[in-house]
């Protein structure tokens, strides 16, 4: 598995600083925050401007490439994001699942739309994912795995975030379990509690929260999943959070990660 972290945690700050910290950290690779409001890292109006540096500071960094974080749905959105992607050298696209939960009329439509997505990326030679989130029509394993029988594309894959499905209720062990078959990519974080955010950015630190991700990662690794494994922690720039915060979360976060692999033989 490869152990990155989303710039997002450095939202407030220049993306060479996400390089420079996630790097000192020792992480595998990063993924880019295509996020408005929470981030200027991958703003996609202006990306051919931010390829050429981006390239440039993978190099540096020796940090890969590893996925980009788009939310939208937005057709013109996705293509700008799928060309971006291609012409920067990112191989996986993270959007959100649109639509509202327990919505049965909203679900064709969110259907069509990943559908026509994943099309969109297996042109592109990307791959599209979508995870469960909360609130969202996707939201746990039964609608993870409904999604999963009705989108065949092979560029349609699973993101799954250990946070939101315990926050939808679940043991994310057993969840990771039932929909490893489609993962393609993992956004990870801890969180305390079932509450409907995952909480202040600190205690999205792995560690920090109730979730077992030792045994997540555990069944990943049995599983023989040797994807990307990125550390998510939102809010932090909407909260002032100071550099050294985020510099200790990723730090504090990678060396989780690291135990828990070494733990079940992953590394």
């Amino acid at each position: 598995m490869k152990i990155g972290a989303n710039s997002v945690l450095f939202g407030a700050f220049p993306l060479e600083s996400a390089f420079k910290a996630l790097a000192m950290a020792g992480y595998d690779g990063i993924e880019l925050s295509a996020i408005d409001g929470m981030s200027e890292h991958l703003v996609l109006d202006r990306w051919r401007d931010l390829a050429a540096e981006i390239k440039q500071l993978s190099k540096i960094y020796s940090l890969e490439l590893l996925a980009m974080e788009q939310p939208s749905q937005d057709p013109a959105r996705m293509e700008t994001a799928f060309q971006a992607a291609v012409e920067i050298g990112i191989p996986i696209i993270n959007c959100g699942p649109g639509g509202k939960s327990e919505d049965a009329a909203a679900w064709p439509q969110v259907i069509d739309s990943l559908g026509s997505l994943a099309r969109r990326a297996e042109h592109y030679g990307v791959t599209l994912c979508v995870k469960a989130h909360v609130g969202g029509s996707i939201y746990n394993t039964p609608t993870t795995l409904r999604a999963m029988q009705e989108i065949s594309s092979p560029a349609f894959g699973i993101d799954m975030d250990p946070s939101h499905i315990y926050r939808a209720g679940e043991n994310p062990v057993e969840a990771i379990a039932a929909v490893i078959s489609r993962v393609k990519h993992v956004h990870i974080r801890d969180c305390k509690g079932r509450q409907q955010g995952p909480g202040v950015p600190a205690m999205q630190a792995n560690g920090r929260g109730d979730i077992d991700l030792v045994g997540y990662l555990r069944v990943l690794h049995q599983n023989g999943y040797t994807g990307p494994v990125d550390l998510e922690v939102i809010g932090t720039k909407g909260q002032n959070t100071p550099f050294e915060q985020c510099c200790i979360i990723a730090a504090e976060t990678r060396g989780h990660i690291q135990a828990s692999l070494q733990a079940c033989g992953a590394r």
